[in-house]
């Protein structure tokens, strides 16, 4: 029966995850609200996560927080793993025990009440060379180039994307009389009905 154990011990061990992780039983919160914030924290380094979870206006965030700091102290205290180089590999919430209650309704019936609770896990790493952190809030010198290029080369075409200086005033403004381009058109049509009134004048002189 015996046979093969310590085989096996040692294959388990040499399989086992040695980053260092910590694992919050029972908390009394669904996994549904954890997993957004989990989500949020996934994959960006350990200050980062600590400053978004800190000013987080969720009821899961403190726990998270507890969690978070405790997988950082093993890392530090166990594997002597410095704090500026970790990030959150995984996190994950699984679900635990669940109370259920019942409430009272009307003609002797009754509702099921489910309290749901929770296990949350975090497990940190270290940044290796080369490997870069998810930043969702900076942007990267060549996004800002990109961007800068596509808003150079636009060149606006239709009637609502031309700047304002460029289009014609076609409404009158609120306490004036009349509107500069209104001027405009009135003297244009002045030089155009003088110009044939010289021509004829010309003619009968030339005759």
């Amino acid at each position: 029966m015996s046979r093969g154990i310590k085989e096996r011990k040692e294959r388990r061990e040499a399989n086992r995850d040695k980053r260092p992780y910590a694992i919050a039983r029972y908390i009394r919160i669904p996994n549904s609200k954890v997993r957004f914030v989990l989500d949020l924290i996934r994959g960006k380094s350990y200050e980062e996560a600590v400053n978004l979870l800190k000013n987080l206006n969720k009821s899961s965030s403190p726990v998270v927080l507890k969690v978070l700091n405790s997988a950082a102290a093993n890392a530090e205290n166990n594997l002597a793993m410095s704090k500026d180089n970790l990030y959150v590999a995984e996190c994950y919430a699984t679900n635990a025990p669940q109370m259920k209650r019942m409430m009272p309704r009307a003609r002797g019936r009754a509702d099921r009440i489910l309290k749901r609770s929770c296990h949350i896990t975090i497990r940190l790493d270290e940044l290796k060379v080369g490997q870069k952190v998810v930043k969702s809030v900076n942007k990267t010198n060549e996004q800002k180039a990109t961007t800068a290029k596509t808003t150079t080369n636009s060149v606006p075409t239709t009637k609502a994307e031309k700047p304002l200086t460029n289009q014609t005033n076609t409404v009158k403004p609120l306490g004036t009389k009349a509107v500069a381009t209104e001027k405009k058109t009135t003297a244009v049509k002045k030089t155009a009905t003088s110009t044939p009134k010289k021509t004829t004048a010309a003619k009968k002189e030339a005759k």
